[in-house]
C-alpha cells in the first residue's frame, strides 16, 4: 500500500482545510515545491495534489504551482484534482508531466467526461469521491447529491478508470482517525482500486488499513498528521513496505 503525501493548494501557498472548508484553513509552507521536496527526502513515491481554488472555481487557479513540482521532480509519479473540467485543462496537466488526473465533480454530474478521458488517457484517470455517511458531494463538497458512493463507483467500471480516491468528508482534516469499514465496504464493493483519504491520524490508522488491503485498497493519502507530526511519513511508508513484503 502506498502512502501518498497530500499538498493542498490555496492561492499559492500549501495548505489544510478542515471537512473542506476555505475558512478553516491552516497554512503549512508558503512554497509547495519546497514542501514537494521535503516528502519526496522522507521516501514519498507519489503526490497528491489538489487546486482547491480550483475546486471551487470550477478551474485551474493553482496550476502553475503543480507545474513547478513536475519541472522539478520530473520522475515522481503525481496526481492531481480540482477544476478539471475540460479535454483542454486536462491535455495541459498531461503534457507538463502530470501522472494521474482526478476528476471529482465532473465524474458526478458528466460521467462521459470520465469515460472520453480514459480513452484519451489511459491509464491515467482517477476518480474523486468524496461522501458524507456514505452520499457524494460535489464542487469542493459544497453540493451534496443524493447519489451513494458504491452505487456510482460501480458506474466507472468499464470506463477503464485507474484507481477511486475515497475521501469522508466528515473526517478530513479532523484528524479523528480513518473510515476503516466504509472504505473497505467501498473496495469490497468495485472492482477498481481504492486510495484511502480523510482522517489518517497516526500509524494505528496505517496498520488498520494495512489489514484490509487485500480487498484492494493500494493507497492512502495523509495530510494534516503529517504535517503535525501525529503520524511520521517514513515510518508509514515502512510499516506498509513490511507488510506488503
Amino acid at each position: 500500500m502506498l502512502i501518498i503525501p497530500a499538498i493542498d493548494l490555496k492561492d499559492g501557498q500549501c495548505v489544510r482545510l478542515r471537512q473542506g472548508l476555505m475558512e478553516d484553513t491552516t497554512v503549512f509552507s508558503d512554497d509547495p515545491c519546497e514542501m514537494a521536496a521535503r516528502w519526496i527526502n522522507e521516501g514519498a513515491r507519489r503526490l497528491h495534489l489538489v487546486d482547491l481554488n480550483g475546486a471551487f472555481e470550477g478551474k485551474p487557479v493553482n496550476a502553475e504551482c503543480v507545474h513547478q513540482i513536475t519541472r522539478k521532480f520530473p520522475d515522481l509519479p503525481v496526481q492531481i484534482g480540482g477544476g478539471i473540467r475540460n479535454i483542454d485543462i486536462a491535455n495541459a496537466y498531461i503534457e507538463a508531466g502530470v501522472s494521474y488526473l482526478i476528476i471529482g465533480t465532473m465524474a458526478v454530474t458528466h460521467p462521459q467526461f470520465v469515460s472520453d478521458l480514459c480513452k484519451e488517457f489511459p491509464g491515467k484517470v482517477i476518480v474523486g469521491l468524496d461522501a458524507n455517511n456514505g452520499l457524494v458531494a460535489t464542487d469542493g463538497w459544497a453540493n451534496q447529491t443524493d447519489l451513494h458512493v458504491i452505487e456510482l463507483s460501480k458506474k466507472f467500471e468499464q470506463h477503464g478508470v485507474t484507481s477511486i480516491v475515497y475521501t469522508d468528508i466528515a473526517r478530513d482534516g479532523m484528524m479523528l482517525g480513518v473510515n476503516v469499514s466504509a472504505t473497505t465496504e467501498l473496495a469490497i464493493n468495485t472492482t477498481i482500486p481504492i486510495i484511502a483519504s480523510g482522517g489518517i491520524t497516526n500509524l494505528d490508522d496505517i496498520a488498520a488499513l494495512l489489514k484490509n488491503a487485500h480487498h484492494g485498497i493500494i493507497g492512502a493519502i495523509t495530510g494534516r498528521a503529517i504535517y503535525e507530526g501525529s503520524l511520521d511519513f517514513s515510518d508509514a511508508q515502512r510499516m506498509s513496505d513490511i507488510y506488503d513484503s
